[in-house]
């Protein structure tokens, strides 16, 4: 079972990146706007450049919101007291593993579980 001081660094991680996730939503937005088309304007390799280089930015955009989501779900299990029991096994999730990755839902033990499926 972590101690309240455990909790207490925990939930300051995860608003810490929680903010730093959002703060940077609008750079990773302006990067997925919809690329200009005009070719008076833009060559070809320069338009699939710039093509390639708005699916990455897309790509991120998107792994940022999964990110953020997996912390709010963090945050509202410590809200709950239910922060840093598996999900799965309901055992408690090692200190090690939450520093890791303060938002894992689960134990090392699933967690190799769902890998071996």
């Amino acid at each position: 079972m972590l101690s309240n001081d455990d909790l207490h660094e925990f939930r300051q991680r995860l608003e810490q990146d929680l903010a730093a996730l959002e703060g940077d939503a609008e750079t990773r937005k302006a990067g997925t706007e919809t690329v200009e088309l005009d070719q008076t304007r833009t060559g070809r390799l320069s338009r699939m450049d710039a093509l390639q280089g708005q699916a990455m930015a897309k790509a991120t955009e998107a792994r940022a919101l999964r990110r953020m989501e997996r912390i709010r779900a963090a945050l509202r299990r410590i809200d709950e007291g239910t922060y840093g029991d598996c999900a799965r096994c309901e055992e408690p999730i090692a200190v090690g593993r939450l520093q890791a990755d303060p938002a894992t839902l689960v134990c090392i033990a699933c967690a190799e579980r769902s890998e071996q499926r």
